[in-house]
């Protein structure tokens, strides 16, 4: 090559060298750049995540100390007042607002779940408050007076451990009597829109309050903490709040109940209305179709329901049909119904102890069988507890979660109001559903999953939650349990209940149908005893649309599992399934249906 050539070869070369060094560092740059402002960006949604969760807390201290955040334990905002509700659809305003700043498409897996989830929260929690339910802030099963009755006998959630929770406990009760005066306001707001409850529910808050309107003052329920203080605790300051509490219930709390039965007894209940349905006050029949969406997870019709239901009920009388000729009963289902109901063998106990016992029993026969189903299992403790006495009569069994810390374990509640009438023929059901590997493995697995944001870790989809837990009743065989046909009896009879709800639900809120129209259903279509099924009508009275979520929740899952099974043949593993289900703690059925879709997915790619 010519001299000349060769120098200018080489000085373009060396250009093109520089040129190509400079894009290069460019792009490096421009792309540290970019990953500079994606990290931000998660960093700051994570953060936002977090704010929220610390608002809510605040909003609502109760969840804060059910979860055994004790920050909060010495608050309980007026729920019922308009200023209240003011703060939380701002609340919930904001938080939409500010999911706008982001864009789930370049979120993780994980991310995006939160994202979807804080949206529906946010949504679902607006659409509630297009109706006003603060007009209707008390009823026989769940609302605050019998909250504070359950936290006041201090053995549940609400810790009475130091002087300073006692004194906590003494500023959220001056709260809880703001609250009590401000709620006989609002319902005296609803008596004059129309919005009231039916006559029969009223009425059965009239005892649960009565039951806490007297003394004398060392024998009433929120005097029990002080029968329980701690070892350790000086005598000076026993004195000192034994005093403090003999003043609060004496002329705060008791006067405070007294005012609250005599006004629901003597001005409320004539005010009450003899439609069973939230459909016979204003505004309810579309109130129901957003519960219906809040509590299904899911965009299905009141119609839709009602022929899933009705569909389900068919399906399991069918299968109860096989029990009977089973055990050779002669006579037809109905008749059935009866002798389960009153089968001396299957009452058998004469001691409220002996219930608890045997639950205790069932949850040793299957331990070792568990974990062929789990990969993961609780580190939170567990009990079996009778329920408290002042809400025994009108309580279902239920399960309420430990702290998570570890500091208080998951609680298994069992009403037992007459235990020579006590029942055993669905207790192994029961005891999957409400305790192991039900509500107790699903809340607890979710609040020690450290992966999750905080707010997730104690969220409670009731389409996800007891979805679960009723899909939990089908895993008794699994576990070893339901080897007496009337146990698995039991189980039909526990399905059958939630598929009954989809009709009775929807027959009261929206066809029109009676609480006697609904007690007559379940009746001719389940083994409950009578006062049982009469206590659960009415709570799905007090409780529009959340009944709907079990079956629903239930369908879901079994459907993915058998999607699952289907797609991934020999290589399917139950405890990998259980574990996908699981560990992304309550979410939407959506949700849920996309993640574990995507888990088959991935397992089939790995596979081939």
């Amino acid at each position: 090559m010519h001299l000349y050539n060769m120098r200018t070869y080489q000085y373009l070369t060396a250009i093109f060298v520089a040129l190509h060094l400079f894009a290069c560092q460019n792009k490096s740059s421009e792309t540290q750049s970019t990953e500079k402002v994606n990290t931000d960006s998660v960093s700051a949604f994570r953060s936002m995540l977090e704010q929220y969760n610390e608002d809510r807390l605040r909003l609502f201290p109760i969840d804060a100390t059910y979860a055994g955040d004790n920050r909060y334990n010495d608050q309980l905002p007026n729920y019922s007042s308009l200023a209240f509700q003011k703060e939380i659809k701002g609340f919930y305003q904001k938080y939409l607002g500010e999911l706008d700043g982001y864009d789930p498409a370049t979120m993780d897996d994980n991310d995006k779940v939160s994202y979807d989830v804080l949206k529906w929260e946010c949504e679902t929690g607006l659409a509630d408050m297009t109706f006003p339910s603060y007009e209707m802030p008390v009823n026989q099963f769940s609302s605050m007076h019998l909250v504070i009755g359950q936290l006041a006998a201090g053995e549940s959630a609400q810790p009475f451990k130091t002087a300073k929770d006692y004194e906590n406990w003494l500023s959220r009760l001056d709260a809880y009597v703001v609250w009590c005066d401000t709620t006989i306001q609002r319902m005296k707001e609803g008596m004059a829109s129309g919005r009231v409850l039916p006559r029969i529910l009223a009425e059965k808050t009239v005892p649960q309050m009565a039951a806490l309107d007297h003394g004398p003052v060392e024998d009433h329920l929120f005097y029990m903490p002080v029968k329980l203080f701690p070892e350790g605790m000086g005598e000076e300051d026993k004195a000192r709040l034994k005093e403090a509490y003999t003043k609060m219930i004496g002329e705060k709390i008791i006067p405070a109940y007294k005012r609250f039965h005599d006004f629901i007894k003597n001005s409320y209940v004539p005010a009450c209305r003899e439609s069973s349905g939230i459909d016979g006050v204003p505004g309810g029949r579309a109130y129901y179709d957003t519960q219906i969406k809040k509590y299904t997870t899911t965009d299905m019709t009141a119609d839709e329901v009602f022929q899933l239901g009705m569909g389900e009920v068919d399906r399991l009388k069918a299968e109860m049909e096989k029990v009977k000729e089973s055990v050779g009963f002669d006579g037809d289902l109905k008749a059935f119904f009866d002798h389960v109901r009153n089968k001396k063998e299957l009452m058998p106990f004469t001691q409220p102890q002996q219930v608890i016992d045997h639950f205790n029993e069932i949850h040793s026969r299957m331990k070792v069988n568990l974990m062929k189903l789990f990969n993961n299992t609780p580190k939170a403790g567990f009990e079996v507890r009778r329920t408290e006495a002042f809400r025994e009569a009108s309580a279902s069994a239920e399960y309420t979660s430990g702290s998570k810390d570890g500091s208080r374990p998951g609680i298994f509640y069992v009403p037992i109001p007459d235990v020579h009438k006590y029942n055993i023929f669905a207790d192994e059901d029961l005891f999957l559903h409400e305790a192991i590997p039900g509500h107790h493995y699903q809340v607890s697995l979710a609040q020690e999953n450290k992966s999750l944001p905080t707010f997730r870790q104690t969220l409670w989809y009731s389409s996800y939650v007891e979805g679960w837990a009723l899909y939990c009743e089908s895993l008794g065989k699994e576990l070893g349990l339901y080897t007496d046909p009337y146990q698995y009896f039991g189980m039909l009879s526990a399905e059958m209940h939630r598929a009954i709800r989809l009709v009775v639900d929807v027959g009261m809120h929206v066809k029109g149908w009676s609480r006697e129209q609904a007690i007559q259903f379940s009746m001719e279509n389940e083994a409950e005893p009578e006062a049982s099924i009469v206590a659960e009508i009415e709570r799905y009275m007090s409780w529009p649309g959340q009944a709907l979520s079990y079956k629903i929740g239930q369908l879901k899952i079994r459907e993915l599992r058998a999607m699952a099974e289907e797609r991934l043949g020999a290589s399917f593993d139950v405890r990998a399934f259980h574990d996908h289900v699981l560990e992304s703690g309550s979410v939407p059925l959506a949700v849920l249906e996309k993640r574990i879709k995507s888990w088959v997915e991935e397992e089939l790619r790995v596979k081939n």
